[in-house]
This record gives structure tokens, sequence and C-alpha cells, in this order.
């Protein structure tokens, strides 16, 4: 046997040691069930979240060959939001003109395009417009995209709001005429117009347990606080408004991140994830970075004006997928929580795009503790009452050895 050989299958004990060593510092395990093929992939369940690091760094894929090795499958982290795709569409202004409805605003494009979304700029800071969108392919006949649309800005010293954006189905004119109708001469600045697009994505739905709400009249606020059944994965939070009156409120999300306990009890502390504007003009939908959480508070900002009444409110995350790629035979299980673990660098993350497509998925096992050999307990020596009086016995002779040898000298 050459030394490079040698020194290669020290090198893969060594590894096999490491992984089996490595894997008794989690605590828990799921088994996957069905690997066949080189690619698979395996969908995290919730479950999953309120046992590991906020960062998912301590997730590992371990496999027991029929050898009893323990080996590391390597794995890409995906989280599926959407894609979104805002393409900025080329136009010239080419008319502005006051007529019987209004005040005219033409859009030529370049080139034939399909849009769905046209942002507005005014320099008018507060009002309340009706407008109106017509499409033409030679502005003799026009046809209504929109009709009565209506278009607003709030300035004061407790909102500053705005919603000036059209949004509409596919549209592919060559000419778009926006009546802004009213009295009021509206100061144009200008317009974007986009074709914007939203594919994939995966969303999960996550049962809300109880909703608390709650009106605090000192800070004229709606405080709602929202209870999931464990720990999850967020992104998204719709809510439902039941009045029918127009409405403008700024809110804050939230996320309990920490808790203490006190003589007088719990003391709960929030992290901030999102503010915006709760109105009624727009689907109330918000999205917001992941964020792994149990608990959500709304802090809704309501003045002067009565509390708004809620309906059904939603939350949901992203899901979250291992793409796994297996080099051998072996019983694989999902590993988890070691709060000491960190990201592993693994080569696959360098070569997505040579990742097939269609892959089939895992199915996942149930949770297990992963059980942990308990040391033997070493008794200290004094523990030991025959160690003990050894001792003391060598003591008293030692101390009588001492006194015969100083009477002897006497």
């Amino acid at each position: 046997m050459t030394l490079k050989t040698r020194l290669f299958l020290s090198f893969l004990i060594a590894c096999v040691s490491f992984c089996s060593a490595q894997m008794k510092t989690y605590n828990y395990k799921r088994a996957l069930e069905n690997v066949g093929n080189e690619w698979h992939k395996i969908t995290l369940p919730d479950a999953v979240f309120s046992k590991v690091n906020s960062d998912l760094s301590d997730i590992r894929i371990y496999g027991t060959t029929v050898n009893n090795d323990t080996i590391e499958a390597p794995y890409l982290l995906k989280i599926r939001s959407e894609k979104v795709i805002k393409k900025t569409i080329p136009f010239h202004l080419i008319n502005k003109s006051k007529g019987n409805d209004g005040y005219y605003f033409t859009f030529q494009l370049n080139s034939k395009n399909t849009i769905n979304q046209i942002d507005l700029n005014f320099n008018n800071q507060n009002f309340d417009w009706k407008v109106e969108l017509q499409g033409s392919q030679n502005q003799n006949e026009w046809f209504t995209i929109l009709g009565d649309y209506r278009i607003l800005s709030i300035k004061n010293e407790t909102t500053d709001y705005k919603f000036t954006k059209l949004v509409f189905p596919d549209a592919k004119y060559r000419f778009y005429r926006l009546i802004v109708k009213g009295a009021e001469q509206p100061k144009f600045e200008s317009a974007q117009l986009f074709k914007h697009e939203i594919s994939g994505g995966s969303y999960i739905n996550h049962q809300i347990k109880s909703i608390k709400n709650e009106v605090v009249k000192p800070s004229k606020t709606t405080e709602i606080e929202l209870e999931l059944e464990q720990l999850v994965s967020l992104s998204n939070l719709n809510i439902n408004v039941n009045n029918t009156f127009d409405y403008y409120r700024p809110i804050k999300i939230e996320y309990r991140n920490d808790s203490l306990k006190t003589e007088k009890g719990w003391k709960y502390y929030y992290k901030t994830i999102t503010n915006g504007t709760l109105n009624s003009l727009e689907a109330n939908s918000f999205n917001f970075d992941n964020t792994i959480a149990k608990h959500i508070r709304l802090s809704i900002y309501n003045g002067d004006n009565q509390p708004l009444s809620f309906g059904e409110m939603t939350l949901k995350g992203y899901e979250y997928q291992l793409i796994t790629r297996f080099t051998e035979p072996a019983d694989y299980m999902l590993v988890y929580g070691n709060t000491s673990a960190r990201h592993p660098n693994y080569d696959i993350a360098k070569f997505e795009t040579k990742v097939p497509e269609g892959l089939e998925a895992l199915k996942i096992g149930e949770e297990q503790i992963i059980e942990k050999q308990e040391q033997a307990k070493v008794e200290p020596l004094l523990d030991n009452k025959y160690w003990l009086w050894a001792i003391i016995g060598v003591v008293i002779l030692v101390l009588s050895g001492f006194t015969l040898n100083m009477l002897k000298k006497r």
C-alpha cells in the first residue's frame, strides 16, 4: 500500500469519525424516506422552525451506510419567494390640455408593448381626484381601461400618504390618455409606465391561534396581538377591515423577539418588522422580510378618528426547500438543533446551474430526539469512604512515626 493511499484512507476514516461525532451534538432528527435519485428536494416542516437557530445555520443531512459509517449530504437552502419583474416602458408625453371632463394627458409609446401599471407624480400636495384611463391605436377611437379610479395625496402633521398608482389588466395600445376630473388643475410632474409581472413563489398559510384587540385611548391607537400555534417563518400579513367609510391610518407591525420574567410578571420586547398605511383604497396586504416568529403585534394610530372594525386576518410565509445531492446509498435523516453550529460551506453552492429540474420531493418522518450518551460519573476521591479511611490511617501512621522519633531523641 502506497503512502498516498494510506493517507487517503486515514482522511476518510477521520471524516467519518468527525461526522459521527458531530451528529451527536444535535438535538433532533427526522428520517428521510424513499431516497432513490442523486438529487431530491425537501420541504421543511413548520415544526422545525421552533427548534433551529434563527439563521437556520444548524440544519444538516446525515446518512448511515451499511458499514455503519456516517456521511454528510450537501444541500442548497431555497426560499420559494416570487420572482418580480418590473419592466419600464419608454414613452413621450405628446399632449396636455383641458376639456369639459377635466384635464387631459396623452402618452405615446415608442413601440408596441404591454403595460399594466402607471405611476403618476404631481406637485400638488393634498388632493382627492377621480381619473379615467383610455387606450387607442390611432387617437380616433378610444377605449376605457379604468373609469372613476381614485387617486389622492394627504400630508399633514400625522399623515404622509400618497396613492397615485394606476393598476389595470394587461393593455397593449399605442396611445394612452389620462383624464383627471375636477376643477383643480393638476401640476403634472412625471409618469412611469410599467409591465409588472409576478411569477413562481409558494406560500404556506399559518393558522392564527388567538387574536386580542385593545383600544389604547392615551396613545390613540388600536393594538392587536396575533398568536400562532408555533414559531414559523412569516413574510405577509393581510388585514380585512369591515368599515365602509374612507380611512388612512399609519400602522406598525412588530414581532416578539425577547421576554423577561419580573416580580410583576412577564415583560415582552418587540422588534419592528415594517411600517405602512392601512387605507380604504387598496388591499391591506403587507409584505416584509422573512421573519421567524410566533407573536405579532399591530399598532394602528387612530388619531381623533373612531377605531376601525376588523375582520379576518391571515399570516403566511414562503415555503423553505432544501435541494440535496445524495452520492451513495445510506439511511438519511434531517438533523437540527445545535446553537453553536455555523452555516455549512458546500461545493454545490457554486454550481447551482447544474441542479436538474423537476426534483422528486422526499417524505419526512416524525421528529425524534437524539439521545446523548451519558458520560460515566467519576466520583471525587474524597467521596469514597475507603480511600478516606486509608488516607486517615496513613496520616496517623506518619504522625505516630514522628512522635516515636522525637521521644527516642529525648
